[in-house]
């Protein structure tokens, strides 16, 4: 049987090819999952697992373009749950923590209800609803915070730290990183293991993002205090930005249970190659 990686494009789809290098890895060019007919039409014979990392992540620009969000967050995942049907695949789906409000007390469980705060966490919400849904065979993973190839607030913390700035980061946002090659491996594991839904981060104590960037720093030879700490609210005045979970630590616990366990993100933050000069 095949197996297939959707959104290898990005930081988690090139992770997936990596460690699943027979595998079909197809971007958007290649397969839009929000195009319906794209999906029907598409041969997905022998295919036996299909990993969803496709995904719409600009949480702020959600707000003005919530079209474009469900497209590929609720209706894209809807599509591929009727694929999976219909074809027999197991569809394995990557979420979120904004799917949750992030005001309980964490670590946050697999079965706490759905209540994002915008319109990304909504459709992403939505979004496992149809898989689960749609997909007699399938897993949801969620995870928070992924660090990976390209772009993220690892890069442009190591960018600014490098330049000699001295960024303002919000300290009341508290998660775990997740190292995307951390994440695919577990990823490929479950998937022969698990349905379901399951927390997946990176180990250790929570962080604030605040924090994670003086770890950054430090590791250029910064001092931290040259990363300035500030709550939400003030980093937000005055700049248009969705609201986002003040809590988005995933309970790790059903993880453990299925035998995967991942490193601890400061020993992640040291291997990674973004993080350091």
């Amino acid at each position: 049987m095949r197996t297939c990686v959707l959104g290898a494009d990005g930081q988690l789809g090139r992770a997936l090819t990596a460690a699943l290098p027979e595998a079909v890895a197809l971007g958007r060019d290649a397969l839009d999952i929000g195009d319906p007919g794209a999906v029907a039409g598409h041969d997905f014979t022998g295919v036996g697992v299909l990993f969803n990392a496709a995904a719409y992540t600009a949480v702020d620009r959600a707000e003005t373009e919530p079209a474009a969000a469900w497209r590929a967050n609720a209706l894209g995942p809807a599509h591929l749950a009727a694929a999976a049907a219909r074809h027999g695949f197991a569809l394995v789906h990557v979420s979120t923590e904004y799917v949750f409000d992030g005001t309980a007390p964490g670590p946050i469980p697999e079965d706490t209800p759905l209540s994002p705060l915008g319109v990304y966490g909504a459709s992403k919400a939505a979004g496992e609803l149809a898989v689960r849904a749609g997909a007699p065979e399938h897993l949801i993973v969620r995870t928070s915070w992924v660090v990976g190839e390209g772009a993220n607030f690892v890069a442009t913390m190591a960018r600014l730290a490098r330049e000699g700035a001295c960024p303002s980061v919000v300290d009341d946002q508290i998660g775990r990183p997740t190292f995307a090659r951390d994440l695919a491996a577990a990823l490929v594991a479950l998937a022969g293991r698990e349905r379901g839904t399951v927390h997946v981060t990176n180990d250790g104590e929570p962080v604030s993002w605040h924090g994670l960037a003086t770890e950054v720093f430090a590791r250029h030879g910064r001092d931290p205090a040259d990363v300035r700490p500030v709550s939400t609210a003030e980093y937000a005045a005055g700049r248009p930005q969705a609201r986002r979970p003040a809590n988005s630590v995933l309970d790790l616990s059903l993880l453990t249970r299925a035998g995967v366990t991942m490193p601890a993100w400061r020993d992640a933050l040291d291997d990674h190659p973004g993080a350091r000069p």
